[in-house]
């Protein structure tokens, strides 16, 4: 889950002190729709990698968007 790296504190700052897990979601850790697209965004970017937004839309958890990231930069 290292590729969110602070991405999801720039957007959610409260975040911070949770105890985040990759069966957590971004909507438990106080994220709307629009900002579950930003922290994704800033991670596209911070990974340097070009995905469609779309293709996350199945995720249901951090882990599952982790996979996503990681299948495209060819990490298993």
């Amino acid at each position: 889950m290292e590729c969110f790296n602070g991405c999801h504190t720039e957007v959610l700052p409260q975040s911070i002190e949770a105890a985040i897990t990759p069966l957590q979601s971004l909507r438990t850790l106080g994220a709307n729709s629009i900002d579950r697209a930003e922290i994704i965004t800033l991670t596209l970017k911070q990974l340097n990698l070009k995905i469609l937004l779309i293709e996350f839309a199945t995720a249901k958890n951090l882990g599952e968007l982790t996979n996503i990231f990681n299948k495209t930069r060819g990490v298993v």
